[in-house]
């Protein structure tokens, strides 16, 4: 079965559920605060190699220790499951920083 774009309600039901994410432009986003370089590097590094095993990417900005983080699936046009997991494993990392 083909991934099909969230709607509206079904996005808005999990933003109100994850407070730290906000819709922008049509992207799921979130914006990160680490300790320095060192850590937002590392973190970016853990998710890449994550989202790489999805075969699905985020779109990011980072400068220093800050990190931006945008959501979407770019095949839908919009917020799709891929989006929702990778934005799960992306707060599972900021809570169990340790695991692998």
């Amino acid at each position: 079965m083909k991934d099909q774009k969230l709607s509206g309600s079904e996005i808005e039901d999990w933003l109100s559920r994850h407070p730290d994410w906000k819709l922008d432009e049509g992207k799921l986003y979130r914006e990160l605060s680490f300790k320095d370089f060192k850590q937002a590097f590392s973190w970016m590094s853990r998710i890449g190699l994550w989202a790489e095993q999805q075969n699905h990417h985020p779109e990011w900005f980072n400068v220093y220790s800050k990190v931006k983080v945008w959501l979407t699936t770019h095949d839908l046009g919009g917020v799709g499951p891929k989006d929702i997991a990778l934005a799960e494993e992306i707060n599972e990392s900021l809570e169990n920083p340790y695991k692998v």
